[in-house]
């Protein structure tokens, strides 16, 4: 991994609130990836419950080198992902992990060692 590239750490979620390192405002939802983190607004790629998390969404971690991905699904787990998006992933070869926030944030954490890892982070439902 390229020491100079990193992705950022998430420092703190709970409800409605994500707070990234270098980020001085916190995210309701985030967009994670090697080099940077913003806030995912879903209505750029018209994202919703369901069918869930489109592949644009996705192609911009991947555009920034991520070589891995996590998802979270929201604290109540009622984010979904949809099928294109599963299918983009599995036909690029790119790792997935879909887990609850708080559990996708741990691991996204752990990964950010050592990997280049993107991640989409849903900070309520």
């Amino acid at each position: 991994m390229d020491k100079n590239v990193r992705s950022p750490r998430v420092t703190h979620v709970s409800w409605g609130r994500l707070l990234v390192e270098g980020k001085a405002a916190p995210l309701k939802d985030g967009k994670l990836y090697p080099g940077g983190a913003r806030e995912w607004d879903w209505n750029e790629t018209g994202t919703r419950h369901v069918p869930g998390i489109q592949p644009a969404d996705v192609e911009e971690l991947l555009a920034h080198g991520a070589k891995i991905v996590v998802l979270s699904k929201g604290m109540w787990q009622q984010l979904q992902v949809s099928r294109e998006t599963r299918e983009m992933l599995k036909d690029k070869r790119i790792p997935a992990l879909v887990l609850q926030s708080e559990e996708a944030v741990r691991r996204y954490n752990e990964l950010a060692e050592k990997e280049l890892v993107g991640g989409l982070f849903h900070s309520t439902c």
